[in-house]
């Protein structure tokens, strides 16, 4: 009979698989993407790699397509791009060969926490992830507790502090902008 693991032992072995432990082995990128781009939950990098392999494939089969069939394959191809470029995920909707080597990184960079310190709400990633934890991060009219929300260009300007937060309080006082009737209440 095994114990049950505390906590910290837990934690010590979540990226370890005892199972298949021959293939966790060479997940040295992937641990230090994890770490990199401060993904909580491997899980979704796994699910993040799952969806920039499928995008890749379908972007071969697109570009394998016959000559009789390059209507079709020019109107998927447009909305594969532009599906693509509203997510953030491509810089430019020109070709097909921009799918062809979209990575997971492309989706760590759209997550809600690399943004805040890409529009300079957050010094730097491990500040980004503790303000959307605590609740001082709205998209829309929406506050934000996941750090794993994919943000799209659409929503990308409005992210702003809760209205409530004691940072959007202090970078108001900073920037002198405070106005006298938030003062009173």
């Amino acid at each position: 009979m095994v114990r049950k693991l505390k906590y910290h032992e837990q934690k010590l072995l979540r990226r370890l698989d005892l199972v298949n432990w021959e293939v966790s082995d060479g997940n040295l990128a992937e641990v230090r993407a994890l770490r990199r781009y401060r993904v909580g939950r491997r899980e979704d990098y796994v699910q993040y790699k799952a969806l920039a392999r499928s995008v890749r494939a379908l972007a071969r089969r697109l570009r394998d397509l016959g000559p009789a069939s390059a209507a079709f394959r020019a109107r998927c191809a447009a909305a594969l791009l532009e599906k693509l470029h509203g997510l953030g995920l491509v810089s430019s909707r020109q070709s097909l060969a921009v799918c062809e080597s979209l990575s997971a990184a492309a989706f760590c960079r759209r997550r809600l926490p690399c943004l805040l310190v890409k529009l300079r709400m957050a010094q730097n990633l491990r500040h980004a992830v503790t303000f959307v934890e605590q609740g001082h991060v709205r998209v829309g009219p929406e506050v934000v507790t996941d750090p794993a929300l994919l943000v799209p260009r659409a929503l990308e300007d409005f992210i702003t502090w809760v209205d409530a937060s004691r940072l959007r309080q202090k970078v108001l006082d900073y920037n002198q902008e405070r106005d006298d009737f938030d003062l009173a209440a």
